[in-house]
């Protein structure tokens, strides 16, 4: 049993494995350390492995596999699998595989695109998940709230689109998103910085009644993190409702004054008697994920916006223009223009934090970080 990486196989397939197993009353063993999963009444072994080394997986004997995320998974990995469904005691040699689309990628070409023998492929449609809806009547809808139309389309809908290629912020309008803003002494600032030498790029912004405004943004070339304070506390001076910091993780980490960039901010409002809170994850949002919480903030599946910008904001404009993939690629061309991309990351870390959806699914529909 595999997923791309051991994280999402510990924390999505395993985990529903296991409460799978549970719920119908199986016995199992799960040796944690060998990640084997051993079924009591027959002694067969499961091999829980995650994509990321899948040259390992060469020497094994295997009656079945089955694959979950597999469009996130390199094709080569599959075709190992597939040379490994060998096992002589195997009464039916098969694998198996599931995944939301994700453009017009070796999965599409492999298993939906025309007939390719030996394969069959379900596609899934919407409102067919009967189980989900029964615990979230409204869970289509809470999602297209949530995301912007093309990955509402495509991960809630099971649509392949091409979104390889072309501007990040597809949702951005200048004439939607753009407008003139003041800000509201009753809410806290919100400062979120993207911890680059040059530019040191930053954006300052609010939250009003669940729309998040983007009043200014510091761009200093050649800057330290000490100097992005200074600039902070020249505009914005002591703010009675508080502030909090978002950031780049790696932000935690020493730099060659011998503290980390939250140190630094850390000890600079101590020195101005400013309270602050800090929301910096341990680790960052994967990219994709924080730019469908951006879209769908820019502009919604159902039309609506809930991200604006005031006009001053001249390099984030820029970022939501000209921000783009790599041909053919998922990947943020960022050598196309050294100055994109700052503060838009910046912005992304305050939106992924503050916006991004969470399951109500489960004991408590509270977020746990």
């Amino acid at each position: 049993m595999g997923a791309p990486t051991y994280p999402m196989l510990r924390d999505a397939t395993l985990m529903a494995l296991f409460e799978s197993l549970d719920s119908n009353k199986i016995p199992y063993d799960y040796n944690k350390a060998d990640s084997v999963l051993t079924m009591r009444d027959t002694q067969s072994r499961i091999l829980c492995r995650s994509m990321e080394d899948f040259e390992r997986l060469r020497g094994t004997n295997l009656a079945w596999f089955g694959m979950d995320e597999l469009t996130y998974t390199p094709e080569p990995a599959w075709l190992r699998l597939e040379g490994r469904l060998r096992d002589p005691k195997a009464t039916r040699l098969c694998g198996f595989a599931v995944w939301t689309p994700k453009g017009y990628d070796w999965v599409y070409h492999k298993f939906v695109s025309g007939e390719h023998a030996g394969y069959e492929t379900i596609l899934a449609k919407p409102q067919e998940n009967k189980h989900l809806l029964a615990q979230v009547p409204d869970f289509y809808e809470r999602l297209k709230h949530s995301y912007d139309e093309k990955f509402y389309r495509q991960e809630v809908l099971g649509q392949y689109l091409n979104l390889q290629g072309g501007q990040v912020y597809s949702a951005f309008r200048r004439d939607q998103n753009v407008r003139s803003l003041s800000k509201d002494d009753s809410a806290p600032l919100l400062w979120a910085l993207d911890f680059n030498v040059d530019p040191m790029s930053s954006v300052i912004a609010q939250i009003v009644r669940g729309t998040v405004h983007v009043l200014d943004e510091i761009v200093l070339r050649h800057a330290s993190t000490s100097e992005a304070c200074e600039e902070f506390h020249r505009r914005f001076g002591s703010h009675s409702a508080g502030l909090v910091v978002y950031g780049d993780a790696s932000g935690f980490s020493m730099n060659t004054s011998g503290s980390s960039d939250f140190q630094v901010i850390r000890e600079f409002f101590v020195k101005t008697s400013t309270p602050v809170q800090y929301r910096v994850p341990k680790a960052n949002p994967q990219v994709r994920d924080r730019i469908a919480v951006m879209n769908g903030k820019l502009g919604n599946a159902c039309g609506q916006a809930q991200l604006y910008m005031d006009p001053r904001c001249r390099e984030l404009v820029k970022d939501m223009e000209q921000v783009a993939y790599k041909q053919d690629s998922n990947l943020i061309d960022k050598d196309r223009d050294r100055r994109r991309t700052h503060l838009s990351d910046a912005l992304g870390y305050l939106i992924w934090q503050e916006c991004r959806p969470v399951a109500e699914v489960g004991e408590k529909g509270n977020r746990l970080v």
